[in-house]
């Protein structure tokens, strides 16, 4: 099992910047398929972004150009660096985790088994 603890969400203006991290530990060895969701009260959660174990990565087409997401394999620590943000962009946010997986992407949030206990991100305008 791996254990997810988030951390960096905050408030910004619109235009600002936020670096997210989760950091892992457990059973970190493993191969995971690693991602970022967001959820609004009242909406389902949604995809951000994950990264494969080979550093392949994906995006929601809302955010493509605007996040980054990476891992630094020696920190066992995931990142989601939020640039130009807008206030659609206010969401908690989490990290996840999967294994054995064909496709590492964040279509079906069900997929991942290991949650973190979440981030606010709020942007204003």
């Amino acid at each position: 099992q791996v254990q997810l603890v988030e951390s960096g969400g905050g408030s910004v203006q619109t235009g600002g910047s936020l670096r997210l991290s989760c950091a892992a530990s457990g059973s970190t060895d493993n191969a995971y398929c690693m991602g970022w969701f967001r959820q609004t009260p009242g909406k389902e959660r949604e995809g951000v972004a994950t990264i494969d174990t080979d550093g392949s990565t994906r995006y929601a087409d809302s955010v493509q150009g605007r996040f980054t997401i990476s891992h630094d394999n020696a920190k066992n620590t995931l990142y989601l660096q939020m640039d130009n943000l807008k206030p659609e962009d206010t969401a908690m946010y989490y990290c996840a985790a999967k294994q054995f997986y064909m496709v590492c992407s964040a279509d079906y949030p069900r997929d991942f088994g290991y949650w973190g206990q979440g981030t606010q991100v709020t942007v204003s305008s």
